[in-house]
């Protein structure tokens, strides 16, 4: 088997475990049914995934667009929902309500009740948020221990800093990083736990890119993979080796970071859209 092949099959081997008579049987109950799917995943993440603001439900970002190229390589339609918070999001996977999480970081838990693919879609790295007049010495996360901190509902921060935190630090889980954000600034809260990346564009859109700021060392530095759920009809060892498949196709290709770029361009856009329209509301 040439070193290609043998990569390919590690991989498709990888991403998937499953008991082979209930994959047989799932396989026979979907066949002529799985014919769509659907993903869902956390929309207030740009430039990852965001909500359009013409309140159409339609879902913009570079996750998107991985979707998008996924779903014509392996020539199923998967539509992209807007389910509400990332709570909610979770939920609905875990109940095979929604098929697909459009990315997601690896925990154990979330691990019981979906199937994670590789390679990873993307990486991202989560910071400590703070007020730039209210700034604490923070070297390493036991810096946090006493203070109280807030960051979005169901959030993870890879698996060791999660057991850490749930053990010494208090954090408050709030539905939105708008609402965490609004927080820091009330000074309600002494700190936020967020993505870098969808922070600095939710804090520019909130007009709070000059009082709050993000500081050294990263909290965690962690994949966003795609997911399937395992109670979804969909799951199957045929859907999930197609999924495989293409994933490791577009990771060879660069698609993953063209996919980032054209985001952060479509976010940038985005807000100026907004700001011209409420210019001329003025």
């Amino acid at each position: 088997m040439g070193l290609h092949n043998t990569v390919v099959f590690c991989l498709i081997a990888g991403a998937f475990v499953s008991n082979f008579s209930h994959a047989v049987s799932a396989e026979k109950k979907v066949e002529g049914v799985c014919s769509a799917l659907t993903a869902t995943g956390n929309l207030e993440y740009p430039p990852f995934l965001w909500r359009a603001a013409d309140n159409s439900h339609h879902v913009l970002g570079a996750n998107r667009l991985i979707i998008d190229e996924l779903s014509r390589r392996i020539k199923i339609p998967i539509t992209l929902e807007d389910v509400g918070p990332w709570s909610k999001a979770l939920s609905s996977v875990k109940k095979g309500q929604v098929d697909m999480l459009a990315g997601a970081f690896y925990t154990n838990r979330r691990a019981s009740y979906m199937d994670y693919f590789y390679p990873v879609i993307l990486h991202t790295t989560s910071v400590v948020w703070q007020r730039k007049d209210k700034t604490f010495p923070f070297h390493s996360k036991e810096d946090l221990e006493g203070k109280w901190g807030a960051t979005v509902m169901s959030n993870s921060f890879g698996q060791a800093f999660d057991s850490f935190a749930q053990q010494k630090l208090n954090i408050l889980s709030v539905a939105s990083v708008s609402t965490a954000f609004r927080m820091l600034m009330a000074d309600n809260v002494d700190y936020v736990l967020y993505e870098k990346n969808p922070g600095v564009a939710y804090a520019s859109m909130l007009g709070f890119e000059h009082q709050i700021e993000s500081v050294q060392p990263f909290v965690s530095s962690e994949g966003l993979y795609l997911t399937l759920s395992k109670a979804s009809p969909c799951n199957t060892p045929t859907i999930k080796r197609k999924i495989a498949l293409a994933l490791y196709g577009m990771h060879q290709q660069g698609l993953a970071e063209k996919a980032l770029l054209e985001g952060v361009k479509e976010w940038r856009q985005s807000r100026l859209n907004v700001t011209a329209l409420l210019n001329n509301k003025d």
